[in-house]
């Protein structure tokens, strides 16, 4: 996982971006259709988080798709509501939060074969709350210890689950 870096401003906020790259043995299309089931986004989202998916199921997957989820972070609990705005089968897709704890949340997910291996990318290009100088703050303290936490139980939840899908 790379650490997360600074990216500049929008909009006059400070944003942030968090990468990070996992290889899973498999293919493309197998990968793929694992992440176009947005239900398995409960899979890969720490319990300590008490993710739920409230959008009822099956979700078709598509841009303009909206769902919505229920979270806990660090104890408050609150609503989330999530746009996909790409949806490039089985390359890429993009998730943006329209409602939630974030100033700005933008999720691209990549996928490409590399031999019997798929990269899976995440780039997450975010804002917190808080005024000037208080974000930077905000973003030490938590934010930032959060997130690591949150997408290394991810990667380590890929590795495990992916595999086993086939």
């Amino acid at each position: 996982m790379n650490p997360v870096a600074e990216s500049g401003e929008d909009h006059g906020v400070k944003t942030y971006e968090l990468q990070t790259e996992v290889r899973i043995p498999g293919t493309l299309d197998r990968v793929f259709s694992f992440f176009a089931d947005a239900g398995n986004l409960e899979l890969l989202t720490p319990p300590w988080l008490s993710f739920r998916i409230l959008t009822p199921r099956p979700i078709a997957m598509r841009v303009g798709v909206l769902i919505d989820y229920r979270i806990s972070m660090r104890g408050l609990p609150m609503r989330w509501r999530s746009e996909i705005t790409a949806w490039e089968p089985p390359f890429r897709f993009v998730d943006e939060q329209r409602r939630g704890p974030y100033r700005l949340w933008v999720h691209e997910h990549s996928f490409r074969q590399d031999g019997s291996v798929v990269v899976v990318g995440d780039h997450v290009r975010y804002a917190v709350p808080g005024g000037p100088g208080l974000e930077r703050l905000v973003h030490a303290a938590l934010v930032r210890p959060d997130l690591h936490r949150i997408f290394r139980y991810r990667v380590d939840a890929m590795n495990r689950l992916l595999p086993a899908a086939a």
